[in-house]
């Protein structure tokens, strides 16, 4: 903090400069406990505060000595949604030891101990491989792009459609999504498709359509697997809820014979509408549930597509962690 008076002498000035030094001398010791007790996270938003070097800056700098790491990146480390452990990462965590004037090894040391443990407003997830077929592929994808297999939210509700096309290929889905946040920082939600066997992964399109907008997409061609970040307009605390839409494009696939989505959080409405093309109309449809991929399907009720519109639909009221979806014979 600044002096607010402009006159040498006075007493607005003297009285301000007297509290600058009080707050540096505590913000030093607040950085120096933090390096010593942790967590990561709180010691390099304590460093980067004290050095008070904006996160674009040490970009440049750490691209000065080769080192390529995003502000998005620098952002959820020091957020706590993130924690820096590829390679490259720890050599830009040692980097930036040197530029933040850091003892050597005080950033790195923090990061040998174990994740903090979420708090209790934290519901309890399931990973990825216990609801996909390719959930290892997924949760590779992640790791590499450095983003934590908890999102950081659950879904509220959650209305998906679902068109199949005239070869009977998935052609589109749009999700209009409500979600609430159970940690403070989140700022985007991880949208995961896979598409039916033959997909041609590179050529699935991602696309934003409300309260946000696309950012990185990867995907595993040999799973099928696609995975894209939705940046939300604002960053969320924990508690927050957002609603946002998206869509996917795929078209790619043989002709399919289900549509599943997977749930890591119990609670939450969801809604699934599958609509067929009039040239590619099945013989029957049904509802399903199962708790892994490998697991018998229960809950089984038969649907009947809708007249002119060509549609079955289901909804839950409050879903459970687990596998729902819809699948179909063609005869």
């Amino acid at each position: 903090m600044r002096p607010t008076g402009d006159t040498p002498g006075t007493s607005c000035t003297s009285g301000t400069a007297g509290t600058t030094d009080t707050a540096d001398t505590a913000d030093a010791a607040r950085l120096g406990q933090l390096l010593r007790g942790g967590p990561f996270h709180l010691a390099l938003r304590a460093a980067l505060a004290a050095r008070g070097l904006p996160l674009h800056r040490v970009q440049h700098r750490l691209a000065a000595r080769g080192i390529k790491l995003g502000v998005t990146s620098l952002s959820y480390w020091q957020q706590g949604a993130r924690r820096p452990r590829q390679r490259e990462s720890l050599r830009a965590v040692s980097a930036l030891e040197e530029i933040l004037e850091l003892p050597e090894g005080s950033l790195l040391r923090l990061l040998a101990d174990p994740d903090p443990a979420p708090g209790p407003a934290r519901p309890a997830a399931r990973p990825y491989r216990t609801l996909m077929s390719v959930g290892a592929a997924v949760e590779r994808l992640l790791a590499a792009m450095e983003l934590p297999a908890d999102g950081g939210l659950h879904s509220v509700g959650h209305h998906e459609r679902v068109r199949i096309g005239p070869a009977g290929e998935l052609r589109t889905r749009e999700s209009q999504q409500i979600v609430r946040a159970h940690r403070d920082g989140v700022d985007r939600y991880l949208a995961v498709h896979h598409g039916d066997p033959g997909c041609d992964a590179t050529r699935v399109e991602v696309t934003a359509y409300e309260n946000c907008r696309t950012g990185r997409v990867r995907c595993h061609p040999e799973a099928g697997v696609v995975v894209a970040e939705l940046l939300f307009d604002a960053r969320l605390r924990r508690g927050d809820t957002y609603v946002f839409g998206y869509g996917i494009e795929d078209g790619t696939g043989a002709r399919s014979t289900e549509y599943v989505r997977g749930f890591s959080y119990a609670g939450g409405q969801y809604m699934l509408q599958v609509r067929f093309d009039e040239a590619a109309l099945p013989v029957r449809c049904h509802r399903f549930a199962r708790v892994s991929p490998g697991a018998p399907r229960r809950s089984l009720c038969d649907l009947t597509p809708s007249g002119g519109h060509r549609a079955v639909h289901l909804v839950e009221q409050a879903v459970r962690p687990g596998i729902l979806g819809i699948a179909w014979d063609w005869g």
